[in-house]
C-alpha cells in the first residue's frame, strides 16, 4: 500500500514552515498545497473537517481495493506541530 502526504500551507505562516522543516528533517516526502493557489481543494478540506487552520494535512492510502483518506487539522486533531508530525510518522511507519 502506498501512502501520499499532502500538507496545506499558507505563505508567511511560521507554523507551516516549522512543520515542513520537521518533515524534511524526518525524511518524509510530502506535497505542499498553498491554500491560496489550491483554494478549491482547500475549501473541500475545510468543509469536511469543519476547520480552516493551517498547517493541515491529508494522508491518502492507495490500496487496490479501496483507497482511504485521513484528514487532520490543528486544534481539532493536534495542538502542537510536533504532535502533527508524530501523527504523520505513525501513519508512515506502518
Amino acid at each position: 500500500m502506498d501512502k501520499i502526504l499532502i500538507v496545506f500551507t499558507m505563505k508567511g505562516c511560521p507554523y507551516c514552515d516549522m512543520m515542513k522543516e520537521k518533515l524534511v528533517s524526518e525524511g518524509i516526502t510530502f506535497f505542499e498545497r498553498d491554500i491560496d493557489e489550491h483554494k478549491d481543494e482547500y475549501d473541500i478540506f475545510v468543509e469536511v473537517t469543519e476547520n480552516e487552520y493551517v498547517p493541515s494535512f491529508m494522508i491518502i492510502e492507495t490500496d487496490k481495493d479501496k483507497p482511504k483518506s485521513h484528514l487532520f487539522a490543528p486544534e481539532r486533531d493536534y495542538n502542537e506541530i510536533d504532535e502533527g508530525v508524530e501523527i504523520i510518522k505513525e501513519h508512515f511507519k506502518k
